[in-house]
């Protein structure tokens, strides 16, 4: 489980670095958000603000610190 997990994130971490579409705060989100992403948006494409979207459409099934996260980063913009 752990190793997908880590799997999982090079794997979104490197789709983000070469989408050209690439939102800046994508990044960010997956880092505050990482195992709300896995579970959640599992079959979403990094990049283009997509992963946002997702969270977005899930946020009854957020966690509290994906959720404060994602506040601070809205804040810092």
């Amino acid at each position: 489980m752990i190793i997908s997990r880590m799997m999982f994130a090079v794997v979104a971490l490197g789709a983000l670095a070469m989408a050209p579409a690439a939102r800046a705060g994508d990044k960010e989100v997956l880092t505050y958000c990482m195992e709300d992403v896995q579970r959640l948006c599992a079959g979403v494409q990094p990049g283009g603000g997509r992963i946002m979207k997702c969270l977005k459409a899930h946020k009854e099934g957020m966690s509290v610190g994906c959720a404060q996260g994602l506040m601070k980063l809205k804040g810092g913009r």
